[in-house]
């Protein structure tokens, strides 16, 4: 494993954790039979590890997030029994311990201990170890009745006050489960140079089969087959997506750093509904929020840093802060466009006391970058001279009304009002280098981020924004279904034109990001893949840089 956290100064010594146990060195148990007596709906999307008729089993990997100068959280899911199948509610308490080592053969042993995994928690597991060194790598795995978990890889962050030179992250968004494989993911998996990986929203979706773009052919059906509604519903729904070989590779090889968007929960969710929610047949908006946010929070190797949100703040030396912003739990409905009110000052995306929380932290931070994740994209986006040929399902992609303009009010451009109070607060305080991490739009995007887009290259840029395609969710060539790059070639100069702050987006291809910071740039690597089969190649694809104090994008004709 390379590694990337490179730092001028010595870090303090881990401790062990207490509850000491005897290290088991089993093999994992190996068989194929637990597929055919896992009752259920989850059972055809189980891989053919499983457990025996009755031991317990690790069938949805391992993983690690969050991570911290002293400490990392793990996660697993053991299946205690065959009927103990996610959402079931069934199943024993079930006792499962950890391991920590600095080394893969586990001979060098620095945390260990236990813990009950119950029915009430989906016989998920998180284990939030302190007293570790700080950019260290290290392994761990869990065990349970004599069966041991696959191993996983993780890394602390470096010290607070540790002068690190450079730092490499995977970016990623809207992985679609019924729309293709997760090659995405294994690309990244394969590289092992990533001090972490950012998912940006949309790790899951909640639609019923055959509901959401597909291109016009599900690749494999989503579990449960109808649009998941209550508890047990999304806990089999991330069940299903953790089955996947190749986000199980890349949860082992490296800690995950991770947001929601609105298919965690349902379709433009907004803090009172969602598009796709009705009220009357679907039962009350509040319970299924609250089903949604604690199937994530259980499935998921995330802290809730503010209870039942996701945003939080996590520090990578002196070189850079990460601020996470939760978009979906406190936002005001999304409006029509032409009513005016997406510049109504009443209304906010980010939520009054989340908005101070990000303001008050740029104005703090002493790093050299600040890097903000964002669900949704931040800047300005206009449609210019669009034919209606791509307009429409470019309007069809975004959710909107097919008719007319087809500005995104799900987007920062539906809340103008918190947008340009966060940008002039950059600009007033004079807070450089802000770089927006986003996802959401299912093309790839490397934008200045203007104060006033109509007066814009002769105004300022506040910061800058790098923005991620989809892993599997339909592109603008999936929906109209035609050949890969067909509406680039048109849509992309038009775009570029109304919106001179745009360097680059290209509507097609699907892929991921790799972000590699140096005190003197950050610059996102653009991947791109040959398809959304299993097998599917990734190549570089295109490579943006912002220069520290420019807070402009420029093109990069290498990837780092």
């Amino acid at each position: 494993m390379t590694s990337r956290y490179r730092s001028s100064e010595s870090s303090v010594s881990a401790t062990a954790d207490v509850n000491s146990l005897t290290p088991r060195r089993r093999t994992v148990v190996k068989a194929a039979a637990a597929t055919a007596v896992l009752a259920g709906p989850l059972a055809a999307a189980l891989p053919a590890r499983a457990a025996t008729a009755q031991a317990p089993a690790f069938l949805h990997g391992v993983a690690s997030g969050d991570p911290l100068p002293d400490g990392i959280l793990l996660w697993t899911r053991v299946t205690p029994t065959p009927e103990a199948t996610p959402g079931s509610g069934a199943g024993p308490d079930t006792e499962v311990s950890w391991t920590v080592a600095r080394d893969k053969a586990f001979t060098d042993i620095v945390a260990q201990g236990s813990t009950l995994a119950t029915a009430a928690s989906d016989h998920t597991v998180k284990a939030d170890i302190r007293g570790l060194k700080p950019a260290t790598d290290y392994w761990f795995r869990f065990s349970a009745g004599g069966t041991d978990s696959p191993v996983g890889r993780t890394r602390t962050a470096p010290a607070a006050d540790a002068a690190v030179t450079g730092l490499r992250f995977g970016v990623v968004s809207c992985a679609n489960w019924e729309a293709g494989h997760f090659a995405a993911y294994r690309h990244l998996a394969a590289r092992g140079d990533l001090d972490a990986w950012l998912h940006l929203g949309d790790y899951i979706y909640e639609y019923g089969t055959g509901q959401y773009g597909t291109r016009g052919t599900v690749v494999r059906p989503h579990s449960p087959a109808h649009e998941i509604v209550t508890l047990a519903d999304y806990r089999l729904r991330h069940a299903t997506y953790k089955t996947d070989p190749d986000l199980q590779a890349l949860h082992a090889k490296a800690p995950v750093i991770a947001i929601w968007d609105d298919h965690e929960f349902a379709n433009d969710t907004w803090s009172g509904g969602a598009e796709n929610h009705t009220e009357g047949a679907e039962g009350a908006w509040a319970a299924r929020q609250s089903a949604a946010k604690q199937a994530y929070f259980e499935w998921m190797p995330v802290r809730p840093a503010v209870e039942g949100t996701t945003y939080r703040r996590l520090r990578f030396g002196k070189l850079a802060d990460l601020s996470l912003l939760d978009l979906r739990s406190f936002r005001s409905q999304q409006v029509s466009l032409g009513d005016g009110e997406v510049d109504d000052p009443d209304r906010t995306l980010t939520g009054r006391a989340q908005l101070d929380w990000l303001k008050s932290g740029l104005a703090a931070s002493d790093t050299a970058w600040r890097l903000v994740g964002t669900s949704v994209m931040i800047s300005p986006l206009a449609f210019g001279s669009l034919p209606a040929s791509i307009l429409k399902p470019l309007a069809k992609l975004l959710g909107l009304p097919q008719e007319g303009l087809a500005l995104n009010t799900d987007q920062w451009d539906g809340y103008t009002d918190d947008r340009r109070e966060l940008l002039a607060h950059l600009r007033a305080n004079a807070i450089r280098n802000t770089v927006f991490l986003t996802g959401d739009i299912h093309m790839a995007w490397a934008n200045d981020v203007p104060v006033n887009a109509g007066t814009y290259p002769l105004s300022a840029s506040a910061a800058t924004e790098f923005v991620v395609t989809s892993v599997t969710s339909d592109n603008l060539d999936d929906i109209v279904k035609v050949p890969e790059g067909t509406v680039s070639t048109v849509a992309s100069p038009l775009i570029k034109a109304a919106n001179r702050h745009v360097h680059w987006v290209d509507t097609d291809r699907h892929g991921y990001g790799v972000l590699d910071i140096t005190a003197e740039r950050a610059q996102m690597d653009y991947y791109v893949l040959s398809g959304r089969t299993a097998t599917a190649t990734a190549a570089w694809a295109r490579s943006y840089r912002t220069r520290s104090g420019t807070q402009k994008v420029e093109r990069s004709y290498d990837p780092v």
